[in-house]
């Protein structure tokens, strides 16, 4: 085995979960996903596909009718950007994971330097790391007072300083998992200016783009780096289904990309997956045409939820935390609760209360907690926060 397989570091949010596997008694805000099914008529597109006969192969780029679908989203999102031709700059991917790992795949060799933006989902270091890249991460800097003390926040100076000729790509995920920050379309611009000058790719992981709360969003969604760049710019941009759809486990995502890559992404899903399964393709042909059934509602849904949550979480002695701004994580530190691997585990065994350890995303992040509050009861949320409340209560606390 490779020793950077070997080296890889398994899942700590799973390591938590395992940790109340077989339990009912345990509210569980550890997985970054709803816990609302997939719409009906999304589903009944997949069973049409099914009974159809649809069990073959497909292009390796994606069904023309999705990528037909996904060429008018991307057009009504990011108006005027695609000079029309958004189809040939598309390839449907087994997931945004998957499509994170073939743009990985396409743009790194053994001895890269790759930069990454941090705390971030994990998958997004570990990937250039399994390609033999060199990864360097730029740490986003807590703010400590102010309206917004507890919120995460670009050092663009550090940015920029890490970036040089010898960078070969920089990956980005704004709307950011775990922290809720995002990205400004100046910041944007001023990131691509200057990797237009060192040569640096950017893979921006967009796939929370239309999870967007700070009331400023053209067509609902966050500022994207498809807004500010060329079509032929150095610039890759993941997408999922899974968020905005509410399709975690249909595992179908889509890269917007330079359309000079366009055929060879193809030929790498060829060598990964050889396509997505054509009933996955039909459902999500059907979520994008009929998408205003679906993500608006839900975006006001978690609205709702974040402000239920935030408030409640902010009243408990010890906790700090700002508002996200986009995402579906409250994402917060225990004053005294350095340890966050160990607690996350004693707050499963202790208080029925299941959350994700902050060092799993980046070791800056130790001693915070991420609260995914995508729950269709938010009633549910406000009883996790007794529970951590109580749970609080019950810990010794230091004489003096």
């Amino acid at each position: 085995m490779r020793h950077v397989v070997e080296k890889l570091e398994a899942s700590r949010i799973r390591e938590v979960a395992n940790e109340g596997l077989g339990r009912t008694d345990v509210l569980k805000f550890w997985f970054g996903e709803s816990d609302e099914v997939t719409p009906g008529f999304i589903r009944d597109a997949a069973v049409a596909s099914l009974q159809a006969g649809e069990t073959f192969y497909a292009h390796n780029l994606g069904l023309q009718e999705l990528r037909e679908a996904l060429s008018i989203y991307t057009d009504r999102l990011h108006p005027g950007r695609g000079t029309g031709h958004w189809f040939d700059r598309l390839a449907v991917t087994s997931g945004g994971v998957n499509g994170l790992m073939l743009a990985s795949q396409a743009l790194v060799e053994a001895g890269d330097e790759v930069v990454v933006v941090t705390p971030a989902w994990p998958n997004l270091v570990a990937q250039p790391l399994i390609m033999g890249a060199k990864v360097r991460s730029v740490p986003l800097r807590v703010l400590s007072e102010g309206p917004r003390a507890g919120a995460w926040a670009l050092d663009m100076d550090a940015l920029l300083a890490a970036i040089t000729p010898a960078t070969r790509l920089l990956i980005v995920n704004a709307p950011n998992n775990p922290t809720g920050w995002t990205l400004s379309a100046a910041e944007q611009r001023t990131i691509l200016a200057h990797c237009r000058r060192t040569g640096t790719w950017i893979l921006a992981d967009e796939v929370y783009e239309r999870l967007y709360f700070a009331g400023d969003a053209p067509n609902g969604a966050a500022p994207s780096f498809l807004d500010v760049a060329e079509p032929d710019d150095r610039v890759i941009v993941a997408h999922s289904f899974s968020k905005s759809f509410l399709m975690t486990g249909w595992r179908l995502g889509w890269l917007v990309l330079p359309a000079a890559l366009t055929a060879a992404v193809g030929k790498l899903i060829e060598y990964n997956t050889s396509c997505a399964p054509v009933f996955v393709q039909r459902a999500a042909t059907v979520a994008l045409q009929r998408g205003d059934e679906v993500t608006p509602a839900l975006v006001a849904h978690l609205r709702s939820c974040r402000d239920t949550l935030v408030p409640a979480l902010r009243a408990v002695p010890g906790v700090t935390l700002a508002e996200p701004l986009g995402g579906m994580y409250a994402f917060f530190r225990l004053q005294g609760q350095d340890d966050c691997l160990a607690v996350a585990k004693r707050l499963v065994r202790e208080a029925g209360l299941g959350l994700a350890p902050g060092s799993a995303f980046s070791p800056e992040a130790a001693g915070w907690l991420r609260w995914c509050f995508a729950s269709r009861d938010t009633g549910r949320l406000l009883q996790g926060v007794d529970q951590l409340r109580a749970w609080l209560a019950s810990q010794p606390h230091p004489a003096g």
